[in-house]
C-alpha cells in the first residue's frame, strides 16, 4: 500500500511532503517519532525539516489518519497509521526498543467503571522489561 492508495479526508491536500511522511509510516512496523521519520526520509535522499515533519504528523493525527501515542518515562510522541485496530507494545527499559505484542491481553476481560452510564471505548497497555540483547 502506498500513500496514494490511502483514503485522504476531504479538504486534506496531498502535498509531496505529506505523501512522503505517510509512506514512511505505512511501511513502519512500530510507532515512530518525528525524528525517526525525518531520519528515514533523509536516508532516502529527501530533505525534510524536523518541524515540518512534526507538524505533518500532528496534522494527520488530528485528522484521524494516524494514532498518536507515547511510551512511559518519555516525552516523545510516537505515531502509527490508524488501521482501525489497536496494538500494544513491550518496551525495553535499557535500549527503549519497542516490540509489538502478538495479541491484546485485555481482549477477553470485561472492563467496567464504577460510574453509571460510562461506556469503555478503548484502552492503552504498555509492558516493560528487557529485550534479548539487553538481558545478556
Amino acid at each position: 500500500m502506498e500513500a496514494n492508495d490511502i483514503h485522504w479526508p476531504e479538504g486534506v491536500k496531498k502535498t509531496r511532503m505529506r505523501q512522503l511522511v505517510l509512506s514512511v509510516l505505512m511501511r513502519a512496523e512500530k510507532p515512530l517519532g518525528a525524528m525517526e521519520v525525518s531520519s528515514i526520509l533523509e536516508q532516502t535522499g529527501e530533505s525534510a525539516w524536523l518541524s515540518t515533519v512534526y507538524r505533518t504528523l500532528e496534522f494527520f493525527a488530528q485528522k484521524g489518519m494516524l494514532v498518536k501515542t507515547s511510551v512511559a518515562d518519555s516525552d516523545v510522541a510516537l505515531y502509527e497509521m490508524n488501521r482501525d485496530e489497536h496494538h500494544h507494545y513491550a518496551v525495553c527499559l535499557t535500549c527503549r526498543r519497542i516490540l509489538p505484542l502478538t495479541e491484546c491481553p485485555l481482549e477477553h476481560i470485561s472492563l467496567t467503571v464504577n460510574e453509571p452510564g460510562f461506556r469503555v471505548t478503548g484502552h492503552h497497555l504498555e509492558v516493560s522489561g528487557y529485550c534479548k540483547e539487553c538481558s545478556k
